[in-house]
Formats: C-alpha cells, sequence, structure tokens
C-alpha cells in the first residue's frame, strides 16, 4: 500500500510585518523560502549548516539560523529579515536601525556578506536585554561569537555593538 506524501504545502508568515504566503515543497529551508519564494535576498546562504551565521533572521523574536529550519516550520510565526531592520521617517525616507547605524559609522563589515546575519543576531540580543544594564564583554563576546567573518577581525564589530547598545539604551 502506497501512503500519499504531501510534497508541497502552503505557509503564511508574517515577514518584517507583512502577512506573506507561499506555496512550498515540505523540505524547502526557511533561508529558501525567504530567497526564491518571497524574493527577499537579504538573507545570505553561507555554509548551509548553522555554523556561519550569514543566514541568520529573527523568528517570533528569536534569532535562528534559518538554514536550520524549514520554511513549513516557521507556518505562523513572525520573521524579521535584515530588509526589515529599517524604518520610514514621518517623510517617506528610511532611518537606519542603531544596529545598522553603528556598523555605518563603526566601519564594521567589508564584503558585507556576514553583515546581515550579525545585524539579526546583535539586534536580536541588544533588544532581549536590560538597555540599561552596562554591556560586558562577556555579552559582546555572545553576541558576535556565533557568527563568521573573514574580513574584519571583529574589532570594530564589537565596536558597533557598544554604539549601538549606547544608541538602543538612549532611545535613538
Amino acid at each position: 500500500m502506497t501512503v500519499p506524501v504531501d510534497t508541497e504545502r502552503t505557509i503564511t508568515i508574517t515577514v518584517n510585518g507583512v502577512p506573506r504566503r507561499a506555496t512550498v515543497p515540505v523540505r524547502r529551508l526557511l533561508s529558501d523560502a525567504l530567497r526564491h519564494d518571497l524574493g527577499l535576498t537579504g538573507t545570505h546562504v553561507g555554509c548551509e549548516h548553522g555554523v556561519c551565521g550569514a543566514c541568520t533572521v529573527v523568528v517570533d523574536g528569536a534569532a535562528v539560523r534559518s538554514c536550520l529550519v524549514l520554511a513549513v516550520q516557521a507556518d505562523g510565526a513572525a520573521v524579521e529579515t535584515v530588509e526589515g531592520l529599517a524604518r520610514e521617517d514621518s517623510g517617506g525616507g528610511q532611518v537606519l536601525h542603531p544596529v545598522q547605524e553603528a556598523f555605518r559609522e563603526c566601519h564594521a563589515l567589508q564584503c558585507g556578506f556576514c553583515t546581515p546575519g550579525f545585524l539579526m543576531t546583535i539586534t536580536a540580543g541588544l533588544e532581549a536585554r536590560d538597555p540599561s544594564a552596562e554591556l560586558t564583554e562577556e555579552e559582546v563576546d555572545e553576541l558576535v561569537g556565533g557568527n563568521l567573518c573573514r574580513c574584519t577581525g571583529y574589532a570594530n564589530i564589537r565596536k558597533a555593538v557598544h554604539d549601538a547598545a549606547a544608541a538602543m539604551r538612549d532611545g535613538a
């Protein structure tokens, strides 16, 4: 007897505040669904094993490696990608998130491949902590330690974390 297997499924995820539907193969990774089915190419795919962090997105408030999550597992979830970090200002322009601004000001990127993953990981980490608490070096290590960068040597990324935390504490 042959048991029918669903090979595709229609999912609904709220991406950057906008409900989105897609019909995806049941084995499609969230990273691939974001890039190929929803056209959001800011999420980069590096190692496809969850090691490099380039594909990090925020799912229901937690930073996750989107190459380790099936798209069908995210059905009904709220997903934030790097495309959703900047916000629209009253004049219709874009205002960078404090983490993005800190990366720009601190020259915390070179080639930019790892940057979306760093931005999402750091944003989720800083938003989850008490902004009035002093940021420790151990916390910075925790925020940047799971993402790989081959270009910068991390010094400017670490400085950007401190600057972003200060800006978030000051309400920027």
